[in-house]
This record gives structure tokens, sequence and C-alpha cells, in this order.
């Protein structure tokens, strides 16, 4: 299968074996190689990426040349498949809409002040890091009215048409259960920012199996939690059940559901569902 994915494919031997490595496309603007993070081995044997070596100006020149229609049309920003349709519009052809509050928490809750504690080995660290704070009404001030929870996810700015703020309001959790979002002001307000995520060892995906880490191992490797995202330093932790990704440096809007996914230079090696 021959597909338009921005990326490359190698070969490399190992023990006599054929294997297929999932390269980054020589466009760093356009590199598609995290939409296909969950490809096997198999899968990477029987396929072709035709444009991953070429830039978007190229393959537009090339389709120029052929006199195509597509040679000058816009990049497309919608759903692949859908049509010319933004996602909320989509959305709200599919899901019933249902009123609920916006709330505002302040960036000086304690739960965001507290002094990290001692710890008596590195998972348990790694434990604290990726907690999840559980947010309810009483933690902050309804400032809005919502059409429902489930058009928004983490970090969303748009949308949210409440105004008078210092800062910008932007989405820190939604709670679908029962129907409330959760804001705080600004693109720094803590109830963004982690540094550390978890992968529950079902949802634990490698590209190239003979890298797989095995308890208690360790890997540092580039990583990235979304679409175009610059690759950021990490360190991968095996645990028995599944995986931590500890970063560098804090991570915005680090969203349960999403994939990350790891580099080892130009190669996506492997990746999972975050927890």
């Amino acid at each position: 299968m021959a597909t338009g994915h921005y990326c490359r494919k190698g070969t490399i031997q190992k023990d006599g074996n054929d294997i297929f490595q999932l390269l980054k496309g020589i466009d760093d603007n356009k590199d598609q190689s995290y939409f296909l993070c969950q490809l096997s081995q198999e899968q990477l044997a029987k396929s072709l990426f035709p444009i991953g070596e070429l830039t978007k100006p190229q393959v537009r020149e090339i389709a120029a040349k052929l006199d195509l229609v597509t040679a000058d049309k816009k990049d497309s920003q919608g759903l692949c498949f859908i049509g010319k349709v933004k996602l909320p519009d989509f959305l709200q052809q599919q899901l019933q809409p249902k009123e609920g509050v916006i709330v505002e928490i302040p960036e000086d809750k304690s739960y965001y002040r507290e002094t990290e504690p001692t710890f008596s080995n590195v998972e348990e660290k790694l434990q604290y890091l990726t907690r999840k704070i559980n947010y309810s009404i009483a933690d902050g001030t309804i400032v809005g009215k919502h059409q429902g929870a489930h058009y928004f996810t983490k970090g969303q700015r748009k949308g949210l048409a409440v105004g008078g703020t210092a800062e910008p309001l932007f989405v820190i959790d939604t709670d679908v259960k029962d129907n409330v979002i959760y804001t705080g002001q600004g693109k720094e307000h803590p109830g963004l920012l982690k540094k550390a995520l978890f992968v529950k060892a079902h949802e634990l995906h490698w590209i190239r199996e003979d890298l797989a880490l095995h308890v208690d191992e360790t890997m540092s490797v580039k990583a990235r939690i979304r679409y175009r995202q610059p690759l950021q330093n990490a360190t991968l932790y095996k645990v028995d059940n599944g995986m931590y990704v500890e970063f560098e440096e804090y991570q915005s809007a680090i969203t349960e559901g999403q994939f990350v996914a790891w580099y080892l230079e130009d190669e996506l090696v492997g990746s999972g569902v975050i927890s």
C-alpha cells in the first residue's frame, strides 16, 4: 500500500532478518510519522511512502507539472474522509448538546503549591509526577456555561466564550460524567503543565520490537504528545504494569487517550496511549 504521508521507510538487517523502520519525513514542517505510530512490522513491510523524501513545495511543483487540479489547493485542516467541515461542527452533528458549567480554578490552589515529598525510589517520584488532580466545582468559580464537555479537550482555548479575564482561559480538565469544564488563566497555568505521563502495559506498542524495554530498563529518547510538536528530550522507564515517560521540560496539556510517540534520532520506534 502506498500512502501520501510525509514519512519514510528504512530497512536494516538484524540476526539475518529484515527489520523495517518508520522514519521522519524530510520536510520537518510536514512530518506525519506521528500519525502512523501504531504500525506493526507486518504493516510496514507492505507500505510505501513515495513523498517522504520530498518537501511540500516539491510535491506541489510536481503536481503543477502534471497539471493536477490539486497543485495549488490549500492544505487541509479538517478531518480526513469527512469533507469540508470543522471538528466542532462535526461533533455537534453527531453528539447531542448538554448544558453544563465552566469553572475557573485559581493557580494558587494548595494542590499546586505543595512541596514535593521525599521519594524512596524512582517509581515513587514518577507516580507523583503523573498524579491526576480530581477537581470539583467547589475548587473554583463558575464563570460561564457550555453546551457539552464532550466538545472540548485539555489545552483548548477557543470556543469557551468567556471574557473579562486578565489572561485567556484554557481548558485544564473535563468531567464528561458530570458535564463540567475546568479552566485556568494563561498557558502557564499549573493545571496545564506536567513533566511525566504513564502508559499502561496493554497500551504499549513497539514498532521496533527488538528495542522493547524490559522491567527496570530505561531509554533516553525524543518524544512528542501531539502532531507537529517539536521533539522533546525524555526518558522511558519500564515498570511491571506499564511505562513512564519523563520529560526534561514541562509539557502543556498532556491528554489522556491521545498518543505519545518516542524516537531514536529520525526513527519512530514506539508509542502508547496516555493513561
